[in-house]
């Protein structure tokens, strides 16, 4: 269900995604989650749609569009793949919206461009192995050496890390003698080609086994100082205000999960015979069907009216979080009944919601824990 009113262009975006996700998504999601397989094809055929630079002006090649239309989008890939979806989101809301917002001239010139056409995907480094939801306490350091930093630390959890051309790194440059805390985090603009770049461990993941999350490795890797994204010690502020759009982005990512999963239990219901008749016949069926609807609709309606208000200029630090929380524990909820509903075939591979399950446990964990938005709409509520 969709209560929001789209504009005809709102629709039409929708419709391509929509369109192409089930002719080129869908039909691989399956194998492609089975062999950990990264569709190499992927980048390409969303860049050739424009979805790899929906949010970027015009004057640097992107489509200018408007976040409700982007998230509109990111829900139809979700529903066929949520693996090919993050790949869309971390790219569009993370090191995409960094360079737009905090980059130089001539950096917007040199990769903002290409990002936006699609001919390098982008990627976001922040955690670290000892430094998850307590990001500020990363220990990556870079050290000034005449006309470059120099990187030393290992980065985890970094989607897409291994097939990006630009990686958004964030590095202390304050001391370990001197420590600023957060302060002390500066932002870099990182590409594999440079000395001292590698790619080391593929994580075994639970879900999401299309999209590859790797850990890079900064071994003496020396950085050009003009790579430096805006001003110095201001890399981490910078990151945290950029997960607004990320938490968008995985909000509309559990929407589609959850949607998947609803839409594989309608026709299971109409299919499936128990005692004589289509198990939807039965009421407790109805009612686990009732729910699943209701709750997808009231995530996708806050996401919905979150994003219709980030356009408006609207500070929505605490309703992004809102909208990230709801819509991924309504993934989790969703696809836990949607297995339950199947019975003993929603715990085989030959249907889809065992995978739909798996992918959507990773909503509640990145780009902000469910622990992590709850602080945030706690302190917004609270005032503090």
């Amino acid at each position: 269900m969709l209560l929001t009113e789209l504009t005809p262009d709102q629709t039409a975006i929708r419709d391509l995604a929509r369109h192409f996700a089930r002719r080129e998504v869908a039909p691989k999601a399956a194998a492609l989650d089975a062999a950990s397989q990264f569709d190499d094809t992927l980048v390409a055929k969303l860049a050739a749609l424009g979805f790899l630079g929906m949010l970027i002006p015009e004057q640097h090649d992107g489509l200018a569009l408007d976040s409700l239309s982007y998230l509109l989008a990111l829900e139809e890939i979700a529903v066929a793949d949520a693996s090919a979806a993050v790949l869309m989101s971390v790219h569009n809301s993370l090191p995409t919206q960094m360079l737009l917002r905090f980059g130089s001239d001539a950096q917007r010139e040199t990769w903002l461009r290409p990002m936006a056409r699609g001919e390098l995907l982008g990627a976001f480094c922040l955690s670290e192995p000892e430094a998850g939801s307590d990001a500020a306490s990363l220990r990556t350091q870079a050290r000034r050496d005449g006309d470059h930093w120099v990187l030393d630390g290992t980065k985890a959890w970094v989607t897409n890390g291994n097939t990006a051309g630009v990686l958004m790194v964030m590095a202390r440059t304050d001391t370990p003698e001197a420590r600023r805390g957060g302060r002390g985090i500066s932002a870099f603009i990182v590409t594999p080609d440079l000395p001292g770049f590698s790619v080391s461990k593929k994580e075994n993941k639970l879900g999401l086994r299309a999209s590859p999350t790797v850990q890079v490795v900064l071994d003496g890797c020396r950085v050009p100082a003009d790579r430096m994204l805006g001003d110095e010690g201001m890399g981490f502020v910078y990151a945290i205000r950029s997960l607004e759009h990320g938490r968008l982005g995985i909000a509309a990512q559990a929407v589609g999960i959850a949607r998947a999963a609803f839409e594989a239990c309608l026709d299971y219901a109409k299919e499936r015979r128990q005692f004589g008749q289509p198990i939807s016949d039965f009421q407790a069926i109805q009612f686990k069907l009732a729910d699943m609807a209701a709750r997808i609709t009231a995530a996708r309606q806050l996401l919905h009216a979150t994003a219709l208000a980030k356009d408006r200029g609207l500070d929505v630090e605490a309703e992004a979080s809102m909208a990230k929380l709801t819509a991924s524990e309504t993934a989790m909820w969703v696809t836990t009944q949607a297995v339950q509903l199947f019975g003993g075939y929603g715990y085989v591979k030959e249907y889809p919601v065992e995978r739909y399950f798996r992918d959507a446990k990773i909503t509640e964990i990145y780009e902000g824990t469910s622990e992590i938005q709850r602080i945030v709409i706690a302190r917004a509520v609270l005032g503090q």
